[in-house]
């Protein structure tokens, strides 16, 4: 392809070379690349200009005032939008329904949940996101929520090559701040909720609202579907946000105006859920356990409706769901029958739904093992070990993805608000620990880290798995998985 096929305005643009491929890190330059030399947080991407150029970079595309690299510069002031929509007409093919998922919690099962639903229809679909892609034939890993915009196309590119026409995807804030999602022809948007995460990117609740406003008031079409989980004030105004540009706003929750839950009735493993839909009464059972389930659940069901399936197939297709690796997934139980959970709970609001959801199924009492992230928001750490304090009934505090920071002040921070805890920072330790304290009756949930393989310690990242490491504890005393 032709560099001038990519771009759409080339004011100045010397050549017109063949293009092989795009990328915006130098490392992976081969000769006939576009090297996006994009300024970041910690590194700027053009002091890699000369470092691209001698691996065969074709052109490059960078900010304007960027010095002529004697090659063809496409020089921009927002060159991630630009890479983003480079990235699309390089990889042009798209499945013809693409639904876009933000929100601070719950993006995963939804759009599993959604995937699950097209797939009971008979519809060939995908869903991508912080597990990886998913289809029918099983998951392929991605390394991010939201993948570089040159990723994410020639996924979606390769999706639509195999047959997928519909998809359902992830966004998350940094995603749609950092324009990785541009040039995605998005055909209909989703919210679940808002609470605090991302607050070393993010300046405040304006500034993170503002990156998940972004979904509704910029990148999806005008007239489209949107539907909009309403529980709580952000849920609220993003779906009045929503309206005032333009969008079809499905209102969804318990306090949902189209699809409202109306009682959830908790179960040993499963739920029985009383709904409205547009009007008219329902009553569906719901394998999994959990009100935050139930919600994931019924804004699926919605944006199901929304993209053409019919009711009485996406209800069905309900009552058969199956449950996401990492959210409150049952790992097994001890020789006493006393259940095991792994959950990728890292917000405080996450872990207070986590908690409260669990206890309706707990007859006897709730053990808790979590920790928090280093170079993440410290704000998190004593509202997260109050919440634990609050609604578990025996804490362990661990570590969790430490990166650059001490593991030791992090777990301290945790601790101050949580006092009657038990401190093991050795993670496995930690998980040993809980499932030896179960009594009958009893549930443990080990929370944070949810599907992730590893353990980031520093520049390692060491393999790591709750849940693998869960099973093979019970395993050791009897248990079963």
């Amino acid at each position: 392809m032709k560099l001038g096929d990519l771009i759409e305005d080339a004011p100045g643009l010397t050549g017109n070379p063949e293009i092989t491929g795009i990328t915006a890190d130098s490392r992976n330059v081969k000769p006939g690349f576009v090297f996006a030399a994009l300024p970041g947080v910690k590194m700027d991407g053009r002091a890699f200009i000369a470092q691209a150029l001698a691996k065969g970079a074709a052109a490059i595309l960078a900010p304007i005032g960027t010095e002529n690299p004697g090659v063809p510069l496409i020089a921009r002031d927002d060159p991630r939008h630009e890479l983003a929509k480079m990235a699309a007409r390089f990889y042009p093919g798209q499945p013809k329904t693409i639904v876009a998922v933000t929100g601070t919690n719950g993006k995963s099962s939804t759009v599993e949940f959604l995937r699950q639903i097209w797939a009971f229809a008979g519809r060939k679909a995908a869903c991508l996101g912080t597990l990886g892609v998913t289809t029918q034939m099983g998951l392929k890993p991605l390394h991010h929520t939201t993948p570089d915009p040159v990723s994410l196309h020639q996924a979606i590119h390769d999706l639509a090559g195999e047959g997928i026409d519909y998809l359902a995807l992830e966004a998350s804030s940094h995603g749609l701040i950092q324009s990785r999602l541009d040039g995605v022809a998005i055909t209909h948007t989703g919210f679940t909720n808002l609470s605090q995460d991302h607050f070393d990117y993010h300046d405040g609740f304006e500034d993170y609202f503002a990156a998940k406003a972004r979904l509704f008031d910029t990148l999806a079409r005008a007239g489209s579907p949107a539907a909009i989980m309403v529980d709580g004030k952000w849920g609220r105004r993003m779906a009045r946000h929503a309206s005032a540009h333009g969008l079809d706003v499905c209102s969804v929750g318990w306090e949902g105006r189209d699809v409202r839950l109306v009682e959830v009735r908790p179960k040993a493993k499963s739920q029985t859920l009383t709904l409205t839909v547009y009007g008219d009464l329902h009553s569906v059972e719901l394998p999994l356990a959990g009100e935050f389930q139930a919600l994931n659940a019924v804004l699926a069901l919605a944006l199901a409706l929304q993209s053409g399936v019919a009711l009485t197939t996406a209800l069905a297709a309900l009552a058969a769901l199956q449950g996401v690796r990492g959210r409150m997934e049952p790992v097994g139980a001890n020789k006493d029958g006393a259940p095991v959970f792994v959950d990728f709970a890292h917000t405080p609001d996450g872990l207070d739904k986590l908690l409260r959801a669990l206890r309706p199924h707990t007859k006897g009492d709730i053990h808790l093992v979590f920790g928090c992230g280093g170079d993440r928001d410290p704000l998190k750490r004593p509202q997260m070990g109050k919440i634990a304090a609050d609604l578990a009934d025996h804490v362990i505090v661990t570590d969790d993805n430490p990166r650059f920071e001490d593991a030791a002040p992090i777990r301290a921070a945790v601790m101050a608000a949580c006092p009657g805890a038990q401190e093991i920072g050795d993670r496995e330790a930690a998980i040993a620990a809980g499932i030896e304290s179960l009594k009958p009756d009893d549930a443990l949930v080990i929370a944070g880290k949810g599907h992730e393989s590893g353990q980031i310690i520093g520049e390692q990242v060491i393999p790591f798995d709750d849940a693998d490491c869960a099973r093979r504890v019970l395993a050791a005393i009897g248990g079963a998985s």
